[in-house]
């Protein structure tokens, strides 16, 4: 079931109303998007020798996988199917120094645990969606970045006051992205914990405020999003437990497109762009803009 039909009324009503934007409608309950930054489409140049881009090329657009349910991150508006968040803009101000235009980009919804096929087997281009670097990962697709540093947390209900922390975690259900870096944290450091995985996060935000687990854990920065839309039922407890540097996952043999990527972050971090679609997106959170992290030009 989605996530807007297993929230709560309250819930489920707020993402409606956003959805259809009807002049004389309440605003929904959190904060609101703002403007975001356009990308300039370098025209001028020519990246030779990748052969995705040669496929993106040929196809007429790019294919670029994202997550739709984070929300400030990757969120997919159900009625439009418009993709918003600070990923799709990182995904967007990318695409634009490869010389494809916004309208030239087409997302794809790809979950945590089939990141990796989809890279290798060509579904997607690159990949943008709060994808943590890892050496493991490295020996399945390539990573440009960082771009972002989150670390893991917990996502409680706002009446809780027994969770300050991982260490809190034994007996209690926890929720997680099956086949995610944080599922395989506790699952390894916490097996007191009762681990339970789902496809999405978002399904596991239904089952947290439902009251069918006792926490969500993932990346500080996806759960702030979640936390943000509905600050009277949820909140973040403690600090992060982690250090999560998100990268643009890459077909593994690209090495072109890889180095590429990396030109076009470092580019956009110096222009104010980043920063720009930081503000407008995740931003509205209430977490101010860090600043970016070094890229690892590997």
């Amino acid at each position: 079931m989605t996530f807007a039909k297993r929230l709560p009324a309250a819930l489920a009503l707020l993402l409606l109303v956003a959805a259809c934007g009807k002049p004389g409608t309440p605003p929904p309950k959190g904060p609101q998007p703002g403007a975001l930054p356009s990308y300039q489409v370098r025209t001028g140049e020519v990246i030779n020798g990748s052969p995705t881009l040669e496929a993106a090329r040929g196809r007429g657009h790019l294919v670029v996988g994202a997550k739709e349910d984070q929300p400030y991150l990757g969120e997919k508006n159900p009625a439009t199917g418009e993709y918003s968040g600070f990923d799709i803009e990182i995904a967007r101000m990318v695409g634009a120094y490869l010389g494809f235009g916004p309208d030239r980009i087409q997302f794809r919804t790809i979950a945590s645990a089939n990141r990796e096929t989809a890279l290798s087997n060509g579904q997607v281009d690159y990949y943008v969606g709060t994808y943590t670097i890892n050496a493991n990962r490295k020996k399945l697709v390539g990573f440009a970045g960082p771009y972002f540093v989150a670390g893991q947390a917990l996502l409680v209900r706002s009446g809780d006051t027994a969770v300050h922390g991982p260490q809190d975690l034994a007996g209690r259900k926890v929720c997680s992205a099956a086949g995610s870096t944080p599922y395989q944290r506790i699952e390894k450091d916490h097996p007191e914990a009762h681990l339970v995985g789902y496809d999405t996060y978002s399904a596991c935000v239904d089952n947290l405020i439902t009251g069918q687990v006792d926490a969500v854990t993932t990346d500080n920065a996806i759960l702030q999003g979640y936390a943000a839309k509905v600050p009277d039922e949820l909140k973040l407890a403690g600090a992060p437990f982690s250090t999560e540097p998100y990268g643009i996952g890459t077909p593994h043999d690209d090495t072109v497109l890889r180095l590429a990527l990396d030109d076009a972050l470092a580019a956009h971090e110096r222009n104010g762009d980043w920063k720009k679609a930081y503000d407008a997106t995740l931003g509205l959170s209430g977490v101010p803009a860090p600043a970016p992290p070094q890229i690892d030009r590997y």
